[in-house]
């Protein structure tokens, strides 16, 4: 039996200025929306009251002036005289909108006259698309409820680094976007659709899932001279179908460590979907940073937790029996937060993303190998991680960062915690691997081991010394919103970002994956040795 979010399938949806009743002279017109819905359109009014519900092979698009048209539904034909049951009286916002429609309605048309299917991309009201066989449909349900609602948005755009940087990389490469066709992929408030339309797009196609559609409809129609070039489209990406390639996608797919929520994937299958060969990508790269840490405050925190259960007359009752699984249940919980870079014990590494190269099924699963030196002798307490990606435009490349010691955003950073700590000294190599695989959930199982190596004579024979794995589970982080911890400075210091990437010149024509996972992340390694040896 077919569950209830694959019966609610959301396909390509367009706002209409006002429609009509034909057969009712007395009707009002007033603003609507037309819905592709399996092998039926779906034209309704503003309070929501089907005007139209047809079969898309029986309708028939008459164009009465550059904005204005009539859609019959045709009813039998006698002899060589076709006859129509009912229509509507369609005005639209602008030609654009109204020729989009039209070419969506003629494509579905063909695909169900000569093969019975929809459009390439686009799938049935009782099918399942990509997205939905790999993607449970109570997450995709949370998923799309949060982010339909104004406040998260809200959170968002008062992100002054992530929004801020998102319209200088736009606007610092108007180049790209004069004359333009841009995807906006999971378009949200549509702000970015904004800027887009702001550095001279020719149009922009607004993709979003959620109720946010409606929002960024209002907020686009508030904005008529950007939002007459910008038509939002209610549907995932996996299932919509556009009127035409897209010379530029912009989109923000980031979640916590680079990869939460799996909307990287939404953004590559756009990208195979919709642009066109040598198109650009806004951001075009990613990168997870990592790096070992020793944090002895966290570490109590997190372990005093589970004290809890180790009671033994609560109420007359025993609890230890499970302390031990609320001891792991709380270090399976990646740590969010903002902390003091000067917690880092070694230079960081980084893994690379290129968004312009990567196939969908490789960020299924993702195994990273780890390597450092210790700076300090210290208890080694885990491994912290952050992202950051590049915006590769013609004109000018811009990094956005959220790296610790830089203006922190609503992705903090993030920490995954051992429940074994590992002495090291300074010069100590440490080694281990990071292994991601993606759940259900739109999120991932971390896979973390470290190991500290032999050092000194012998340390050329590679002897393991200690090693502590973890296995956490990246939807389900500690949101610790706490300040940095304050470290007093010596006299010689001043307070700045240690490590700080926009001015990285990569150019990402070249990059070359193996060869940047083998260097530590450029302009930090001398600052963080340095802060290390006076803390």
């Amino acid at each position: 039996m077919e569950d209830s979010g694959a019966q609610k399938r959301n396909h390509p949806e367009f706002a209409l200025a006002s429609v009509s009743e034909l057969s009712s002279p007395h009707s009002s017109a007033s603003p609507g929306v037309a819905l592709f819905a399996g092998d039926r359109i779906q034209i309704r009014n503003e309070s929501h009251r089907l005007l139209l519900n047809a079969y898309i092979p029986a309708i028939q698009l008459f164009r009465l002036g550059p904005i204005e048209s009539v859609c019959m539904v045709e009813e039998s034909e006698d002899g060589k005289q076709t006859s129509y049951s009912s229509g509507v009286a369609i005005q639209f916002r602008n030609q654009q909108e109204s020729a989009d429609l039209n070419c969506v309605l003629n494509k579905w048309k063909k695909a169900l006259d000569v093969q019975g299917s929809l459009p390439n991309g686009t799938i049935a009201i009782t099918s399942k698309s990509k997205f939905d066989e790999k993607i449970e449909s109570s997450s995709a349900k949370m998923y799309f409820h949060y982010y339909g609602q104004l406040l998260h948005q809200q959170n968002m755009l008062q992100d002054y680094v992530r929004t801020g940087t998102y319209y200088a990389a736009v606007m610092e490469n108007r180049a790209d976007f004069i004359g333009r066709v841009v995807v906006d992929v999971g378009a949200g408030s549509g702000i970015l659709s904004l800027f887009a339309a702001q550095a001279g797009a020719k149009h922009v196609y607004a993709v979003e899932a959620s109720e946010m559609a409606e929002y960024a409809r209002k907020l686009i129609a508030g904005n008529p001279i950007l939002g007459q070039r910008i038509t939002v489209i209610k549907g995932k990406v996996e299932d919509v179908e556009l009127p035409e390639k897209a010379d530029i996608l912009i989109s923000e797919p980031m979640g916590t460590l680079l990869v939460n929520e799996r909307m990287l994937e939404s953004y590559v299958i756009a990208r195979d979907r919709f642009l066109t060969p040598n198109g650009k990508m806004f951001p075009t790269v990613g990168r997870i940073h990592m790096a070992p840490f020793s944090d002895e405050y966290l570490f109590v925190e997190i372990a005093n937790k589970a004290l809890f259960w180790q009671q033994q007359n609560y109420y007359g009752v025993d609890l230890t029996p499970l302390h031990g699984t609320a001891f792991q249940g709380y270090f399976s919980q990646p740590v969010v937060d903002a902390f003091d870079p000067r917690l880092l014990i070694a230079a960081p590494m980084f893994h690379v993303i290129d968004f312009t190269k990567i196939k969908e099924e490789e960020l299924y699963e993702i195994d990273i190998p780890l390597r450092f030196i210790a700076t300090v002798g210290a208890r080694l307490h885990g491994l912290a991680c952050w992202f950051d990606v590049l915006f590769n435009g013609s004109t000018a490349r811009r990094w956005l960062t959220t790296a610790p010691g830089s203006p922190t955003t609503h992705w903090y950073q993030l920490r995954c915690v051992l429940t074994q700590p590992i002495y090291v000294v300074a010069g100590q190599e440490i080694t281990g691997r990071m292994h991601l695989i993606a759940h259900t959930a739109q999120s991932y199982t971390i896979y973390l081991t470290l190991s500290a190596k032999m050092w000194g004579p012998g340390a050329e024979q590679g002897e393991i010394l200690q090693t502590s794995y973890c296995k956490l589970d990246l939807k389900e982080p500690y949101y610790r919103m706490s300040q940095p911890q304050a470290y007093p400075l010596t006299q010689d210091q001043q307070p700045q970002s240690l490590l700080q990437t926009q001015d990285i010149p990569i150019q990402s024509q070249d990059l070359d994956e193996a060869e940047m996972m083998q260097q530590p992340s450029p302009n930090s390694c001398a600052q963080i040795d340095s802060l290390m040896q006076n803390a």
